[in-house]
């Protein structure tokens, strides 16, 4: 685990920092791998996958294993998901919550970054739901949070329109009100007291009703379940947009982007930490990690001759129905040579001018340029190599971006993940920049050093009993008590 610092030293050598980036599916981001015989992708209905892959990268010395997920089909591409079924493009995806009890229990070290979505479940039942796989993880747990960008979803939750883009963040931002008046403020921590001899398990005057009522959520009770190692999991969060990004700096703890080139991301990154400022946090108060995808070998020439097999079976009409999807647009009414700048969308345009800064031709893209950039990793590089070509590539991301670590996608799995703690993470060990000793305690802490609970300067420590955030309201328990007085 690497150096848990919580911020830059000038001058001196960040430790890099890894996720592996998964979904509880076949074709996660590498669209019809699935197929090379080294894959095991479809193993994804067995514990034994799950639990063999989380040992693997604990040995790796890997912060976590995230894992991505969505409530709906990718059905832009020619306005249906039949291509997406075809092609396992997320499609069937399972729940990744009922994952990670297992994991948790062939692990000690590992933390678990689980993705599900603001938007379509209630969050008093999820607040339990999280707190106890915090308490069974032994505080390891994230939530990656998600406000949902496939309408598909929506229609199938009875939602006729999905929401507007803001409106969606507006919706998050109450209903994670609402979890942290559960986890940080309904039982304060000393509130369990497991007293025998008075007969006292829980002292009632330490655990409060939060009284919430806003505009999408009334919640007056207390939280089903005692305070757990964290009390808020540590929160992961990827929004690219303006608001998104707020939305992040307010809340997230772990920040996922993605950019093509050193030269975005060293943007992406500074904007980022200037956004945390601006919620009043330290810069350096969220890990960010960046997208990308590694294939490697003992050589140059093994790794070169990897990625070109890799190639042979990536999915053009996968990669074209994550883009689709991703970039909201349907690019099967375009030929697959049809030049980019004949593609009305601002989406794609923007997204092709960054990856093209990544291509040195000069050539103007196609839409299979889009096709060919998707086909391994999504949306982030791939880096090809030896080990130790790699980590001096790392090292060079690090230094010249000032990002934290890697959100590591696959080309096959578990054979990319494999292979990076085979090769990458020695060579990046003898350069100093990572270790494989992890700080003991909580994923908060291994990521931080300061302790299992939120600091002081988050948002969510506001909703602490006594905080400018907390609206606890007990009356209901004082009235129970006066009309259940001498009732047995």
């Amino acid at each position: 685990m690497p150096d848990s610092s919580s911020s830059a030293v000038p001058g001196s050598r960040k430790k890099i920092r890894f996720n592996a980036f998964d979904m509880n599916c076949v074709a996660h981001q590498s669209p019809g791998l699935w197929r090379h015989p080294d894959d095991r992708s479809w193993d994804y209905n067995t514990l034994d996958y799950w639990v063999n892959l989380a040992t693997l990268l604990e040995s790796g010395g890997f912060d976590g294993l995230f894992i991505a997920d969505v409530l709906g089909t990718y059905d832009v591409y020619a306005g249906n998901d039949e291509a997406a079924i075809r092609q396992g493009a997320q499609i069937p995806v399972n729940d990744p919550l009922l994952l990670v009890s297992a994991m948790a229990h062939a692990t000690e070290n590992l933390g678990f970054g689980i993705t599900t979505g603001t938007g379509f479940e209630h969050p008093y039942p999820f607040a339990r739901r999280l707190s106890t796989l915090d308490h069974l993880t032994r505080g390891r747990l994230g939530w990656n949070v998600v406000t949902g960008y496939l309408p598909a979803a929506a229609r199938n939750m009875g939602d006729e329109e999905h929401l507007e883009h803001d409106a969606r963040y507006d919706h998050a931002d109450e209903y994670l009100t609402v979890l942290y008046k559960l986890w940080e403020g309904s039982w304060e921590r000393d509130a369990v007291r497991r007293d025998r001899a008075a007969g006292v398990f829980a002292d009632p005057a330490k655990v409060h009703h939060i009284g919430h009522q806003g505009k999408h959520f009334s919640v007056p009770g207390i939280h089903l379940s005692e305070p757990s190692p964290q009390g808020s999991p540590v929160i992961y969060q990827a929004g690219a947009s303006p608001r998104g990004r707020r939305f992040a700096a307010e809340n997230a703890e772990a920040i996922f982007v993605a950019a093509p080139t050193k030269a975005i991301l060293r943007e992406i990154v500074a904007n980022t930490r200037e956004e945390l400022v601006r919620a009043g946090r330290d810069p350096y108060d969220a890990r960010i990690y960046t997208l990308l995808t590694i294939i490697t070998d003992a050589t140059p020439e093994a790794a070169r001759a990897k990625a070109e097999a890799y190639r042979a079976y990536a999915s053009e009409e996968g990669s074209l129905v994550f883009m689709s999807g991703w970039m909201g647009i349907d690019l099967s009414t375009y030929s697959i040579d049809e030049p980019i700048g004949n593609v009305h969308s601002n989406a794609i345009q923007s997204a092709v001018a960054a990856f093209s800064q990544a291509d040195e031709s000069g050539e103007e893209w196609r839409v299979r340029d889009i096709a060919a950039w998707g086909g391994i990793g999504g949306m982030g590089p791939v880096l090809i190599g030896s080990g130790d070509e790699v980590a001096a590539q790392l090292q060079e991301w690090v230094d010249e971006t000032d990002v934290d670590g890697f959100n590591v996608a696959y080309a096959v799995t578990p054979g990319s993940f494999e292979d990076i703690v085979t090769h990458v993470v020695p060579a990046l060990e003898q350069r100093g920049l990572y270790d494989r000793a992890y700080t003991p305690g909580t994923l908060r802490h291994k990521l931080f050093g300061r302790g299992n609970l939120l600091p002081d300067n988050h948002r969510g420590s506001t909703f602490r009993p006594g905080g400018p955030g907390s609206t606890i309201d007990d009356s209901p328990r004082r009235q129970h008590s006066l009309t259940g007085a001498g009732v047995r």
